[in-house]
């Protein structure tokens, strides 16, 4: 009988907020497990304590054109100088002069790549440029999609891809110095 009741005793003062006794009432004594308790400051010594220590970019987030000029692009904090092929995650000088440089030679580097790029975005330079059907009819029987558009709209779209964890790579033509803004003297 003593032992009964020394058990009884001992689970009577459990440390834990949980009453085991053989008299009919809540498990549960905790106020802090009812459900309109809101934690306050007192109750909680990490309450005040919540901080942001560093932001980090997403491991595999891909590589984002950051700024373009005639000279080059700033890709990742990288200065990378005239065109240039972004094969995530390499950043590759392109051996083009122009979009009439652009051959099947050329391209041949976006296809052989492992994983397989899924769409190549080409840069033409300040304007839309027509590449020869042979170079598009190439990478398309390789199962790559191909987006030629102007510089400034390659950069954003190759951006918007990789922020959607596409397989993308880019070929990029720095477009020449504007003289849109020069004003001529008569």
């Amino acid at each position: 009988m003593s032992g009964v009741m020394c058990t009884r005793f001992l689970l009577q003062r459990s440390t834990h907020g949980f009453l085991f006794s053989s008299r009919a009432g809540p498990a549960f004594t905790s106020p802090f497990l009812s459900r309109g308790h809101r934690l306050g400051p007192s109750d909680d010594e990490m309450y005040q304590r919540t901080t942001l220590s560093i932001m980090k970019k997403e491991l595999g987030s891909g590589i984002m054109i950051h700024s373009y000029s005639p000279r080059g692009f700033n890709i990742d904090g990288n200065k990378v100088f005239g065109p240039c092929a972004v094969l995530p995650p390499a950043i590759l000088q392109w051996n083009v002069g122009s979009y009439k440089d652009i051959t099947e030679e050329s391209v041949s580097l976006f296809h052989m790549l492992e994983p397989r790029i899924e769409i190549l975005v080409l840069g033409t330079g300040a304007r839309l440029e027509r590449i020869n059907p042979s170079v598009l009819a190439l990478l398309k029987s390789k199962g790559i999609s191909v987006e030629v558009q102007d510089t400034p709209n390659a950069c954003a779209t190759f951006n918007f891809l990789t922020s959607e964890r596409r397989l993308a790579a880019a070929g990029l033509i720095p477009p020449p110095v504007s003289t849109a803004l020069e004003v001529t003297q008569e």
